[in-house]
């Protein structure tokens, strides 16, 4: 009995030693870090930053919480000023477009260059392997020279074309109509070459524009912001083709980089790996081969829309789902948009992505049980 009333009171002793210290631990850690969305929560992208932070909060026992800001809340209404609010820690953590960080990286417009990834045989594999690759490597380097820790990637999917006149399947379909396109000129430029009046205003502006008939379209990923946002209440006109890509890159602010142990940069790096997984399943749902279902299934995810195309008609749009002839001749027509922005990029840039992409056509038609 004496010895069951000592190892007791040394037991009480124990966690009285033990757990300031893993007070003081706890401690060094902020009670939230914030993590910026520009787009709404029911988006593709808005899904994809929740499930990274739910993944964390449950594999960290609660230790990491992160919380959301979808809707560009913490952004002033600027989604531009995204990366150098990250880098001057009014922000921890952010899901962002390469699109929205490109006017201070100029590399990340590489995968705006466009139709560079339309033509290639598989568009996926071209993707997936320009993340996966030296290219890749190279705009993370370029992010991280300029003053954000990058832990992973995602993706919010293809950009593709809706109009309220249509069908847009040929590059003089295009002539006249007034696109909204985001501010980056590299649009701009697009849009002019190929005889459309590119228009830069904010989605609230542009869904009033489209009801007044003063704005003819619009390019957005389908899966990720087209359906959750109802375009047909807009547009009847869908046209598939591929023009550019938006990834989405997982940065956060350096010195709350430095702030976690060891094991629990581990910990978000495996989050961010898992989460890159199921937001390029929301964005490519539908749209390939069958895995991207495959995987939202086994992880308890499917949405509701698990096909894109037959939900846009029965919501009354024309589906035009261009042919890799079609889709040439837009590649043709804006060759000169890809030469000029080659340049300002990176030569090195832009045929280590090339080459990134050539080794993976090679290797799929060397492994094609691999491929699919």
């Amino acid at each position: 009995m004496k010895f069951g009333k000592l190892f007791l009171a040394l037991a009480a002793c124990a966690c009285l030693t033990v757990a300031p210290l893993a007070s003081a631990t706890a401690a060094q850690y902020k009670g939230e870090y914030k993590l910026s969305v520009v787009p709404g929560a029911t988006s593709g992208w808005g899904k994809t930053a929740s499930y990274f932070a739910d993944l964390v909060r449950e594999r960290s026992n609660g230790r990491i919480n992160i919380k959301v800001y979808p809707s560009s809340q913490l952004l002033s209404g600027k989604q531009t000023s995204e990366f150098l609010m990250l880098r001057n820690g009014a922000i921890d953590f952010a899901l962002a477009s390469t699109i929205n960080w490109s006017p201070q990286i100029k590399e990340l417009n590489l995968t705006a260059l466009p139709f560079l990834l339309a033509v290639q045989p598989d568009r996926y594999k071209a993707m997936d392997a320009i993340m996966d690759g030296k290219s890749g490597q190279m705009m993370v380097d370029a992010i991280e020279g300029k003053g954000v820790k990058i832990i992973g990637w995602a993706e919010n999917g293809f950009r593709e074309l809706t109009t309220s006149k249509g069908p847009i399947s040929a590059p003089e379909d295009l002539k006249g109509l007034k696109i909204r396109v985001v501010g980056s000129p590299i649009f701009i430029e697009t849009f002019r070459e190929l005889g459309a009046n590119p228009v830069n205003m904010n989605w609230s502006e542009a869904t009033t524009g489209f009801q007044q008939g003063v704005v003819d379209g619009q390019e957005n990923p389908t899966n990720g912001i087209n359906i959750p946002l109802k375009i047909w209440d807009f547009h009847k006109h869908h046209s598939d083709w591929h023009y550019i890509i938006d990834p989405l890159l997982l940065g956060v602010n350096p010195q709350v980089w430095k702030g976690f142990s060891p094991e629990d940069q581990k910990l978000l790096v495996e989050c961010a790996a898992e989460a890159e997984k199921y937001g390029k399943a929301l964005s490519r749902l539908g749209m390939d081969d069958g895995a991207s279902e495959a995987y939202l299934k086994s992880i308890g995810k499917l949405p509701d829309v698990t096909d894109p195309y037959a939900c846009m008609q029965e919501n009354g749009m024309t589906v035009t789902r261009l042919s890799p002839e079609q889709i040439a001749a837009f590649h043709k027509a804006t060759q000169k948009v890809r030469d000029d922005w080659t340049a300002k990029i990176g030569p090195e840039l832009v045929k280590a992505a090339e080459a990134d992409m050539a080794a993976a056509r090679s290797f799929f038609c060397d492994h094609p049980v691999a491929g699919g």
